[in-house]
């Protein structure tokens, strides 16, 4: 019985011509981006086996046709000749032919019954391609949402941590400022604090003090 997975991806197939999946060189290039499991690598397994036995079941046919014409030729060149050899060789090739015979007829029933068995090992495997696919699919779904909720707070937190850094900033020069004011730059400079930062903010709190002023 089909799962239910199963049942939609056959929906989705529906009236669709899938081609053998082993020779398609797509269907190669997905498990560049996926590790094939062993059910999958049992299933390709049949039908490469199919397709194997097929093309030597092709091969051994038109091997088979050529022996046999052979044979008939040899027959009708034999056939001029009234004599007891040939017509043994006559008897012998009939005889021939007909294991010929046979075999094309035992192999004509296989190669009618391959393709179907071919067709069933491409569906197999052509499921599990797909499960396997849907699985990293939703996983990478999953993973996706959790990395996008993580950015949002983190954003979140960058911009609370971005405005604590200021808030701290101007607090930091507001005490070097009044620190300057109350116990001179030599006092401030225990604190290992640079001139050059501390006449910055000097020059700051002047340039407000002057504008009050005004």
């Amino acid at each position: 019985m089909a799962s239910k997975k199963e049942d939609i991806f056959i929906k989705s197939l529906e009236n669709k011509r899938i081609p053998v999946l082993t020779l398609d060189n797509k269907w190669h290039r997905l498990f560049t981006m996926m590790e094939p499991d062993r059910e999958l690598k049992r299933l390709e397994g049949e039908l490469n086996t199919l397709l194997k036995l097929q093309g030597k079941m092709n091969t051994d046919s038109k091997s088979i046709r050529k022996i046999k014409k052979k044979l008939m030729d040899e027959i009708v060149q034999l056939m001029e000749h009234n004599d007891v050899a040939s017509d043994k060789k006559v008897e012998e090739n009939k005889r021939l032919i007909e294991e010929c015979n046979q075999k094309l007829e035992d192999y004509q029933d296989k190669l009618l019954e391959i393709p179907r068995q071919i067709d069933e090992a491409n569906y197999k495997l052509m499921i599990r391609t797909m499960e396997m696919c849907y699985e990293v699919l939703q996983t990478n779904t999953k993973e996706i949402d959790e990395i996008g909720e993580w950015i949002t707070k983190i954003r979140v937190e960058l911009k609370k941590n971005i405005v604590r850094k200021q808030e701290k900033e101007i607090k930091n020069h507001e005490l070097y400022a009044y620190m300057h004011d109350i116990f001179g730059a030599d006092v401030v400079e225990i604190f290992d604090m640079k001139q050059e930062h501390v006449d910055k903010i000097i020059q700051q709190r002047e340039q407000m003090r002057e504008k009050k002023k005004l």
